[in-house]
């Protein structure tokens, strides 16, 4: 377990403060209902754009409420999976406090180069995060410099905290507010904060199938599974807090886990309707009321969209695979007599359907015969039923057509 060098309580005035500290450098980021997600969800669902925030993340807020405590021109060093290692990075150029972040050695290179854009030193070292932190706090102890927690710190955790203020200043009724959960800093400052209102708000926290420590540490039994590869990296935390252990359990903040599936669908459906972009932690939320919809039926929910700094070529690949999965990018495998006038045939039936060609791939060898070819090819589709009926046209046609898995 992590050792943690943070005060063992966090209170409201703690926030309340910090959001003051705040004021002039962290903007407060939209609160907006979303009646698409309303009506998918069968719940009330409003979103909190925290992929709005300047590093991408909500990380800045407790970064910077750190940062603060400081003293001037001192050196710093955090680890990370990114989204802290940004706000510690910018915030800390801000305030001329060199930096340096020690990132897992597999952080998504837009992580890496925008902490360094920011000015940090990055050293990459360590599967995960807690693999990080060993070698953080040695290098702190090597270099003299101050040691920024990325959740088990009283001050980092009442930055994160101002979040909650600002959703329940626009949506006093929130039935509960829902946040990812890695370390648990998020979630903490969350509840602390609606506990402070004397609000009614549950904070109920999520985690990936893969990464789900807190979850059963609350829970009271060992780790099922905290290893192996996520799209929700910043969440991939092994070792939770100390002091985020005990406030998660002091608030009764419910846990939820979500699959890898559920967590692209969700990253996919807010592209495609919120036009927004999420990395997988700021999905996760979302992810959480499309595989737990009974959970939420009917409720006035808040959802954290807690970060966008998703690598393009991940956002890409998601993207695609929700086509694929809706049925709206699909994959047919032609056989056709290698004659003249076979390729028109099979485009102009895919055209009559009104279906539309975005890849074929002719390959002459992998037919059945010495005159006869083999056509992949991938067609833009409105669903699976239309899929369904260009392969039933081009079949009516005489030619030997299937859909292939993706």
């Amino acid at each position: 377990m992590l050792a943690t060098l943070a005060p063992v309580t966090v209170t409201p005035e703690q926030i309340d403060a910090a959001r003051v500290r705040l004021a002039d450098v962290i903007p407060v980021t939209p609160f907006t209902r979303s009646q698409t997600l309303s009506d998918i969800c069968g719940a009330d669902v409003h979103l909190k754009f925290e992929n709005l925030q300047y590093t991408g993340s909500f990380k800045g807020r407790g970064a910077r409420n750190r940062l603060l405590e400081v003293t001037p021109g001192r050196g710093v060093i955090a680890m990370s999976a990114g989204n802290h290692a940004q706000g510690v990075a910018y915030h800390g150029s801000l305030l001329g406090l060199p930096t340096t972040i020690v990132m897992p050695e597999h952080t998504p290179f837009v992580k890496v180069a925008r902490t360094q854009e920011h000015g940090a030193e990055v050293v990459l070292v360590g599967a995960d995060v807690a693999e990080s932190a060993a070698h953080a706090r040695q290098l702190a102890e090597e270099r003299d410099l101050e040691f920024i927690h990325p959740y088990d710190d009283a001050a980092v955790i009442a930055g994160q905290g101002t979040i909650a203020l600002e959703m329940l200043d626009v949506v006093p009724q929130l039935d509960c507010l829902i946040s990812a959960v890695g370390g648990g800093g998020l979630a903490s400052g969350l509840a602390i904060a609606c506990h402070g209102r004397g609000a009614r708000t549950r904070v109920i926290g999520v985690q990936s199938e893969r990464y789900p420590a807190m979850t059963d540490l609350l829970a009271g039994r060992s780790t099922t599974a905290t290893s192996g590869s996520t799209i929700a990296e910043g969440i991939a935390v092994s070792e939770p807090g100390v002091l985020t252990e005990q406030i998660l359990r002091e608030h009764d903040v419910e846990m939820l886990v979500v699959s890898e599936a559920a967590i692209e669908a969700a990253i996919a459906m807010l592209l495609e309707i919120e036009k927004t972009v999420v990395e997988g932690a700021g999905a996760a939320a979302l992810a959480a009321c499309l595989e737990h919809p009974d959970r939420f039926a009917g409720s006035t929910i808040g959802l954290v969209l807690c970060g966008g700094n998703i690598d393009p070529r991940t956002l890409a690949q998601v993207t695609l695979r929700g086509l694929a999965n809706q049925g709206r990018l699909s994959r047919l495998r032609v056989e056709l007599d290698d004659t003249p006038g076979r390729l028109a045939l099979v485009s102009q039936v895919i055209a009559a359907a009104a279906a539309n060609v975005v890849q074929v791939d002719h390959d002459g060898l992998g037919s059945t015969g010495a005159r006869s070819t083999i056509l992949e090819l991938r067609i833009d589709t409105l669903d699976a039923d239309h899929a369904q009926r260009v392969l039933e046209a081009l079949r009516a046609e005489g030619l030997r057509a299937t859909l292939v898995d993706w």
